[in-house]
């Protein structure tokens, strides 16, 4: 071949090249603005994220049998069965991707949280999601159940340590489920009913099917409980700042079935259970704006 066929060959392989280069995802867009590589994160996306909380958010029952199972949590399951709030983050944006930290533990209360949080602080989570308060209500009787005022100052101060520790990061606080409606829609059930006796939130669910007055002032006294720890829980969103948002009810408000619990306990959320409490609490994160 020619000399100047081989160098006019080699002139073409290059400029071939170029444009490869110019058209993948690290070079210019259509209007020839670059475009940010492929693992910058959008704007406003975590790169890291943390869950806090009980029993709940670390997927309880939700592997067939009564123990943690964190791949299905709504927070930071990376299961496939539950789309939790992890997976919608990493749709968004890949930066995220092995960065989900479950801190959740079964059976916490509110005093667990400020350990949790400072965990969190340590993983430099940039979004923390929250969900507190169904084992500070469901204890042996309604007198252990955690004071409404204990419960708040122990709130604020695990979010008090993400304040100070995380202060740009996004804070979700998640309302308590209607653990009420659990009874009522499970007391009539005979495989929920013989679950229950053995000893599945006694507070609420001891004497199941009893409808004397004092059962049903207890489960009262229990509904009440419930709603004023998720009324604190919205005062400490709110008196931690614009960098915490609150699900304005959204969880507390699902109207669940037995089909969204686990056929073992008849209490925890199945993977079902899970899925609808992503979905309903996915938009409060802002995320989705």
């Amino acid at each position: 071949m020619p000399r100047r066929w081989v160098a006019a060959v080699a002139s073409l392989s290059a400029l071939v090249a170029l444009a490869c280069e110019s058209g993948s995802g690290s070079g210019g867009g259509d209007d020839g603005t670059p475009r940010p590589p492929r693992d910058t994160p959008r704007p406003g996306t975590p790169v890291a994220m943390a869950a806090l909380g009980d029993s709940i958010s670390t997927g309880f029952g939700t592997c067939l049998v009564l123990a943690s199972c964190e791949r299905n949590s709504w927070s930071t399951g990376d299961g496939r069965r539950v789309e939790s709030h992890y997976r919608r983050l990493l749709d968004r944006d890949p930066a995220i991707r092995g960065r989900a930290y479950n801190h959740a533990k079964a059976g916490a209360r509110a005093s667990a949280l400020p350990d949790q949080a400072t965990r969190a602080v340590r993983d430099k989570a940039d979004y923390v999601t929250v969900l507190i308060g169904a084992n500070d209500a469901c204890r042996a009787d309604i007198d252990q159940m955690t004071p409404v005022k204990t419960f708040r100052q122990q709130v604020d101060r695990a979010l008090r340590t993400l304040r100070e520790g995380r202060p740009k990061a996004r804070v979700l606080v998640v309302s308590i489920p209607d653990l009420y409606r659990l009874w009522e829609v499970g007391h009539t059930d005979k495989d929920a009913v013989r679950a229950w006796q053995r000893g599945v939130c006694p507070a609420l669910l001891a004497n199941p099917t009893s409808t004397a007055a004092a059962d049903r002032e207890r489960r009262r006294t229990f509904q009440q409980r419930i709603d004023d720890y998720n009324d604190q829980l919205v005062a400490a969103c709110r008196a931690y700042g614009s960098r915490c948002r609150h699900d304005r009810g959204a969880a507390h408000r699902v109207r669940f079935t037995l089909d969204d619990v686990n056929t073992i306990d008849h209490f925890h959320p199945n993977n079902a259970g899970q899925e609808r409490l992503a979905k309903v609490t996915w938009s409060a994160a802002g995320f989705a704006d």
